[in-house]
């Protein structure tokens, strides 16, 4: 269920696509590859809101209505990872407990590398932008070789984790994210101020 070299070429092929439609990108083959698809949309998304938040042109009302659709992206981002995890206990036979927990999730490592998959496209587009510098060339060279080897070790942890798991000899945990920010009843500023009439 779990291919970590093709997740990488789904994220990659994403990317591309959605910066330039005329980039080709492979259809999801089921609803496993959709949630992959749509969690990546979401720090795609995520990564460019962010952008905006930092423009200091920006209008103190642009950035307030950036941050809020920033929060709702988190919180869909770690809500498809949550989902990811779902789907992926749910097709392999129940673990033992006996067994050794693995700290951190396929599905979070999955967003690790959808995260890695957005620095990648945009630190290669800086190894060729027309007006930077030589010196501003190569720094950006040599970061993507870190990133390149950073994801070959992260999907090859991913496949191996994948591998110990659909074999009983690791396990892995769904971790509730249990987000408090966009909750009213959790977070203090929105519920120590009082309903106006229009709710």
């Amino acid at each position: 269920m779990l291919d970590a070299l093709h997740i990488s070429l789904l994220q990659d092929q994403a990317t591309a696509h959605w910066h330039d439609n005329s980039a080709p990108l492979q259809t999801a083959r089921d609803a496993f590859e959709t949630l992959i698809l749509d969690q990546h949309r979401a720090n795609f998304d995520l990564w460019h809101r962010e952008d905006a938040a930092r423009d200091p042109l920006a209008a103190d009302q642009a950035i307030a209505a950036v941050k809020r659709a920033i929060d709702k992206l988190n919180q869909r981002r770690n809500d498809l990872v949550e989902r990811i995890d779902v789907a992926l206990l749910e097709s392999i036979p129940a673990q033992s407990a006996e067994l050794p927990l693995n700290s951190e999730t396929p599905g979070l490592m999955v967003d690790r590398l959808s995260i890695l998959a957005l620095k990648i496209f945009h630190t290669e587009e800086e190894t060729r932008r027309k007006e930077a510098s030589a010196e501003h060339h190569q720094r950006n060279r040599e970061r993507l070789a870190l990133l390149l080897e950073q994801r070959d070790d992260l999907t090859t942890c991913l496949a191996t984790l994948w591998t110990e798991v659909r074999n009983g000899k690791r396990r892995f945990k769904l971790y509730r994210q249990l987000k408090m920010y966009n909750d009213p009843a959790l977070n203090p500023v929105l519920y120590s101020r009082p309903l106006t009439p229009d709710g």
